[in-house]
């Protein structure tokens, strides 16, 4: 049996599809004002949700920012900052270059914008 399939049908397919990485990335300028570390969690978006908001035309950044962190969706944060959607309140809360940034994370985590193979000599 061909090695790959092999591997991919001795996986789970739940551990294959869902475990999509995570990590935590600091907003700088938030940090400063507020004198402590202020940290986002990113996830990894799947491969249905990456193309939908990569074929959005408006605030795709914003979208793909708001897809990789349930945190900034929290109902608080819009009645915080006046926000009428988590859109709004993202734009309101972070500026045009923090929301580009962790939207790139976002998109390095799903294995965007980065080399996600490599090729392996025979030999």
């Amino acid at each position: 049996m061909n090695k790959f399939l092999d591997q991919m049908l001795r996986a789970e397919a739940e551990d294959v599809q869902k475990n999509l990485p995570t990590a935590r990335y600091e907003i700088k300028r938030l940090s400063r004002a507020l004198g402590e570390p202020v940290a986002l969690e990113l996830r990894a978006l799947p491969y249905g949700k990456a193309q939908e908001l990569r074929d959005m035309e408006h605030d795709q950044e914003v979208h793909i920012l708001l897809s990789g962190c349930e945190e900034l969706k929290a109902p608080e944060l819009q009645t915080k900052f006046g926000g009428v959607t988590p859109a709004e309140t993202v734009k309101a809360m972070l500026l045009p270059g923090e929301i580009a940034d962790l939207s790139r994370a976002v998109e390095r985590l799903s294995g965007y914008r980065q080399v996600t193979i490599r090729e392996i000599k025979n030999g």
